[in-house]
């Protein structure tokens, strides 16, 4: 695993995309950036760490309700600018996201409607025709990764020991299994769903892409134009694909060999819901 933390490679990311005297917008913790990709101009988004938060829960990455509402209105502000245009931009969600952010303020003021507005935002966007990528460059945790991310069309990562996906932490997920860290790891090698490494994710069926040999601590210039010809690709893939829905996470090769039990599932549930 690399040596540096991952919390800052939101931040690292959505710079080195957008380019050297491109504006950065945003609040101190969601930013997004208007740049090119592909011939064309893209939004970026990102969430970052501010260690002056004013809600303490949402210091290190995690997504709370400021960063909710937030990821909400940078991605509305592009529905609503494109809304007349013939062609709809991409808009690229660079991810590393702690967790959402658990506390009793958060609870009593709604986490839940602001991390909901953010995955409907993005949502809208993808139905609405923007091609939507993630880009997974850290960690992709729990409630945060709903709320930003996960509504993407294609979801890209770096093949990097960082870059981690699960619903829970590990030391929480621990705690509630009653194992330690050690045991949590020993039993995601036997089932991937269990386990937190992109590549065990990428077994699952729910990446169009694993990006690999890209520094993701300290990107260099061919490492930011390989990713971003990646994410030029995906959203090509997208258009050609017309499908504004998230099938392809059903239908891809990795899923099917390495799902086949859950397709099977909602094959059944969809077959029973259609025969009432």
């Amino acid at each position: 695993m690399s040596s540096m933390s991952s919390d800052g490679r939101g931040r690292i990311w959505l710079s080195a995309l957008a380019g050297t005297g491109m504006a950065v917008d945003g609040t101190s913790t969601v930013l997004s950036a208007d740049a090119p990709l592909g011939g064309e101009a893209a939004r970026f988004i990102a969430v970052v760490p501010d260690p002056a938060n004013r809600f303490p829960r949402a210091r290190h990455g995690e997504v709370g309700l400021d960063e909710g509402w937030g990821l909400a209105a940078a991605v509305r502000e592009v529905i609503d600018a494109d809304r007349d245009g013939t062609l709809r931009r991409p808009i690229v969600a660079v991810v590393d996201v702690t967790s959402q952010a658990y506390g009793r303020q958060e609870e009593m003021l709604g986490i839940h409607l602001a991390c909901a507005a953010a995955a409907d935002a993005y949502a809208a966007a993808r139905l609405a025709g923007h091609p939507v990528v993630a880009l997974l460059v850290g960690k992709a945790m729990s409630g945060a990764f709903l709320a930003h991310g996960y509504q993407a069309n294609r979801i890209l990562a770096l093949a990097d020991d960082g870059v981690l996906v699960h619903a829970m932490g590990r030391e929480a997920a621990a705690r509630v299994t009653r194992r330690t860290v050690a045991e949590l790891d020993r039993l995601g090698e036997q089932i991937p769903p269990m386990a937190y490494g992109i590549r065990a994710y990428a077994g699952l069926g729910l990446l169009h892409g694993l990006i690999e040999g890209v520094s993701a601590d300290a990107p260099g210039a061919a490492d930011v134009e390989r990713v971003r010809a990646e994410l030029a690709a995906a959203v090509a893939d997208i258009r050609a694909g017309g499908s504004r829905d998230l099938s392809s996470r059903l239908t891809s090769p990795a899923a099917q060999q390495g799902r086949p039990a859950s397709i099977e599932v909602r094959r059944r549930l969809a077959e029973q819901w259609d025969a009432e």
